[in-house]
């Protein structure tokens, strides 16, 4: 893996952007495709990142969302204790015993998740999952007074996870926080580089969308940006390669065997001719991937496949284990080999061809 994509992604990855909070990634995502494409916005927060080629049309849009999942404090206790709701989905389970930040008006504070201790619950209690209502964050203010007035806390100040990206011992193993999506906002900023002295048929959109954790809100907008004829949609997608999984199942999602293809979400059939040039595509060029089928969850591509009169859109993931906790491990191979498939696939999604996606 090349040392900028690793340097990208650990940039992306450490940086905070909760659904709505989103600023510090667009700033982000702006300074590093300076120079490779021209930059607007939406009125929600997505940034469009324009490279045009030999062509203003076919329109392709590569979306990856910006924010990743997080909490807002709900409430501040009279000991100084913050209670809290999350932004996007979260399992109860991983929430307890892991240090966050909250930020605040007068600065960052770091914080641990946590809850009455095991020692002091009854038989019946200890073996019930702990809910979110019965947790609290600690940042060690001494009273309510401490927490609003000298660490300047508020309702509605966001709250982060707290994880290094840090490659593991087998390097190309990667281990780091809001890989979903930040990954996919890598990739098209990797593409539109690898792009600028490469000769493409159409123009190109690489989009950072907003507020997709809690709905999928900014790629809708931004597809009144673009006006897609083509979306490949950027995202992780689940790996299958740990304990607990069974037979086949194992099968759809392995790190290291290639991007995601995927055939089926919660919120989108793709678009079958895409699908097989991508599939088509992938063979031809001898890059590895895997067929994914996601029958609970969704993408940026819910909304953007409905845009209009209708846009093809098919869903290119990389498997990544404990998506929707503080921490996930990917596979810089996959990473490199999605960044491969979609700049080939680019180089070929000409008018003639994007013709054949319509029934």
């Amino acid at each position: 893996m090349e040392k900028y994509s690793l340097d990208l992604l650990k940039e992306l990855t450490e940086a905070s952007g909760l659904p709505g909070h989103e600023g510090e990634i667009r700033r982000i995502v702006a300074r590093r495709v300076k120079g490779l494409a021209q930059v607007s916005h939406d009125r929600l927060g997505s940034i469009v990142c324009a490279k045009k080629g030999a062509a203003k049309a076919p329109r392709i849009m590569l979306p990856g969302h910006m924010d990743e999942i997080g909490f807002v404090v709900s409430g501040i206790t009279d000991d100084g204790y913050l209670r809290f709701s999350p932004l996007g989905g979260w399992w109860d389970h991983v929430i307890l015993a892991q240090r966050v930040v909250v930020q605040s008006r007068k600065g960052d504070h770091v914080g641990i998740t946590g809850s009455k201790p095991p020692h002091a619950l009854a038989d019946d209690e200890r073996s019930k999952l702990m809910k979110r209502r019965d947790m609290f964050i600690d940042v060690g203010a001494a009273d309510k007074k401490d927490a609003t007035r000298k660490l300047g806390i508020r309702l509605g100040d966001p709250v982060i996870p707290i994880c290094p990206f840090t490659p593991m011992s087998n390097k190309k193993l990667l281990m780091g926080k809001a890989f979903d999506d930040r990954v996919g906002v890598a990739i098209f900023i990797d593409v539109l580089r690898k792009l600028a002295k490469v000769r493409h048929p159409n123009t190109v959109y690489g989009v950072g969308t907003v507020q997709e954790e809690v709905g999928t809100r900014g790629a809708e907008t931004a597809a009144d940006v673009v006006e897609p004829d083509v979306a490949l949609v950027l995202d992780v997608g689940l790996a299958a390669d740990t304990p607990g999984w069974k037979g086949e199942d194992k099968e759809k999602g392995t790190l290291g065997n290639g991007p995601q293809i995927c055939f089926l979400d919660g919120g989108m059939l793709p678009n079958l001719k895409l699908r097989d040039f991508l599939v088509d595509l992938a063979e031809e060029k001898k890059i590895p991937y895997q067929i994914s089928m996601l029958e609970r969850g969704a993408t940026d591509g819910r909304p953007i496949h409905l845009h209009g009169i209708g846009v093809p859109t098919v869903y290119v993931g990389i498997a990544t284990r404990y998506i929707h906790s503080h921490a996930g491990i990917l596979h810089a191979d996959d990473y490199v080999n999605a960044v491969k498939l979609i700049v080939e696939a680019v180089k070929r999604l000409d008018a003639k061809t994007v013709r054949t996606f319509r029934p």
